[in-house]
């Protein structure tokens, strides 16, 4: 049987006249520290390490992946990154901690008091270890957990679980958990979306053809139980109903496909190109499966994919950015964290009993 080491006391130190909080754990998919060879490669390497994303025997994926992947890869995604990279650092981080601020604000005026909310990506930093331990020092007894993936996938948000979960198995005293799997059909949540198609629609006009990208997985684990490609297809159809949208004039694609397996079909690259060889003038592409703008979308999506689209024939080409933290998809969220914790109220008793009671039974001030 594994070891488990606890905590280190100094790191889980209780105070008896603590405020017992409701605390809020935000969680992305994570970003490098800069756009660098060695700063990409420390990322990918405990990116592709997870099982979760790559299902393969770990004695050849290590091989695999230290011996090709990440001699190769880390210099191109580092060029990739250099070109979205902004004064603030990374789009991702950046934005995550925009929604953040935002959504702990917006939570603090429905709840009626101030609620913490702490930000960690699954892999690179903030790291889930360090948001979780700043929920701890405010207290925070009872933790909801927010997946920042709109769709369910073992590749992301049971990921998120494992991590969350390795993180309190060092933890003396374990916090009240739960854990958002989805919201890819909340009402709100395509309401924001629709609301984004048609203001941007709005202003640039319409296209013949809307595009939504998703994120892809490998295909073997769909057929594994994996319900990723079917919540994608949900929400493309309810998005399209909710704008009025016939047949012919959207279509689901999946792109960021690596290695050679067979990831979820039709590619974004391959459908874009096949849309212009067929005669479509003018596409507008969203990703409905990423709550912030980041590395796959603004790169990705919005430089490379447009270059695919205008040189196979295309003449019009525009990507409508992630919900992000517009008021709508920051009030979509908030009403998550309102549903997710109904009968979580503060504390019975004011911390002044609870510090008495305590001294009465012997414990130290």
């Amino acid at each position: 049987m594994e070891a488990t080491t606890l905590s280190h006391p100094d790191r889980n130190t209780f105070h008896h006249d603590q405020a017992a909080q409701i605390g809020v754990l935000l969680v992305n998919l994570g970003t490098p520290d800069a756009p660098t060879r060695a700063a990409v490669r420390r990322y990918l390497k405990e990116f592709l390490w997870d099982p979760r994303v790559v299902e393969m025997a770990r004695p050849l994926w290590w091989l695999v992946l230290n011996g090709v992947i990440l001699n190769t890869r880390p210099a191109r995604s580092a060029k990739a990154y250099q070109k979205i990279w902004t004064d603030e650092g990374s789009p991702l981080l950046t934005i995550s901690r925009r929604q953040r601020d935002a959504l702990a604000d917006v939570v603090a005026q429905r709840f009626g008091c101030g609620v913490p909310m702490a930000l960690g990506m699954r892999y690179g930093s903030p790291s889930i270890r360090s948001a979780l331990a700043e929920l701890r020092d405010a207290g925070a007894r009872r933790i909801l957990v927010l997946p920042l993936y709109p769709q369910y996938s073992a590749t992301t948000t049971a990921s998120i679980f494992d991590a969350v979960t390795a993180e309190l198995r060092g933890w003396r005293w374990l916090p009240e958990l739960r854990f958002i799997n989805h919201y890819h059909d909340e009402a709100a949540y395509i309401g924001a979306l629709t609301d984004s198609v048609r203001r941007h629609r709005a202003e640039s006009g319409d296209a013949e053809r809307l595009l939504m990208s998703f994120h892809g997985i490998p295909e073997e684990y769909f057929h594994a139980g994996d319900p990723y490609y079917c919540e994608c297809q949900k929400t493309g159809r309810l998005l399209a109903e909710n704008l009025g949208l016939e047949a012919d004039d959207w279509l689901i694609s999946f792109q960021s496909r690596l290695g050679p397996k067979q990831w979820l079909q039709p590619y974004t690259d391959k459908t874009l190109e096949g849309l212009a060889h067929s005669g479509v003038k003018s596409v507008q592409v969203l990703c409905p499966g990423f709550s912030a703008d980041c590395l796959e979308t603004l790169e990705e999506v919005a430089m490379e994919d447009r270059e695919i689209f205008l040189a196979a024939g295309g003449e019009r080409y525009e990507y409508i950015p992630c919900l992000n933290d517009d008021a709508d998809h920051i009030s979509m969220l908030a009403g998550l964290i309102d549903q997710h914790t109904q009968g979580w109220g503060p504390g019975l008793d004011e911390p002044s009993q609870v510090l008495q009671r305590a001294i009465a039974l012997g414990a130290s001030q």
